[in-house]
């Protein structure tokens, strides 16, 4: 049913509205938290195998390609066009056989501008993947990666709120 029904609404750039994602996701499996931003054109594959925390904004043509659980937590932001993919094949294999890792998102952090993560790569607590990075390994909490492979740029500051 995601895949005829389900996938085509939620998909739909005509449809402007966070809620009738949000519904389309929870009614197909997903876990989907209060305040979550949904923009036009995100692409799911598995809604059963996402999980998505507070306050968290997915932008413009996401595709979040989830062949196994991708976790986002509180307060993160998916920016436009970002790749979230949980698999790929194992090339010693003759037959090119299908390899699946997880994705996780943790708190604060921040996915930048058609960047993509590779299987297994978790993000932590407020990491950044700067636009048009390549992310193979993981991002460790408050730090800002850059380029394609994805390297140490510098060390997260975050403001305190006055």
């Amino acid at each position: 049913m995601w895949f005829f029904v389900g996938a085509p609404l939620f998909s739909c750039t005509l449809n402007p509205i966070s809620a009738v994602r949000r519904v389309l996701l929870r009614l197909f499996g997903a876990s989907v938290g209060a305040g979550v931003v949904i923009k036009p054109g995100v692409r799911v594959k598995y809604p059963w195998l996402l999980s998505v925390g507070n306050s968290s904004w997915i932008g413009e043509d996401v595709w979040i390609d989830n062949l196994t659980p991708v976790t986002i937590g509180n307060h993160v932001c998916l920016s436009q066009g970002a790749y979230l993919c949980t698999g790929n094949h194992d090339w010693s294999d003759p037959a090119f056989g299908l390899v699946v890792k997880p994705i996780t998102l943790r708190d604060g952090s921040w996915v930048g501008a058609k960047s993509m993560l590779c299987p297994g790569v978790t993000i932590g607590e407020y990491g950044v993947a700067a636009a048009g990075s390549v992310v193979s390994s993981d991002i460790p909490a408050y730090e800002i990666h850059v380029g394609n492979p994805a390297r140490l740029y510098r060390v997260r500051s975050i403001r305190s709120m006055q």
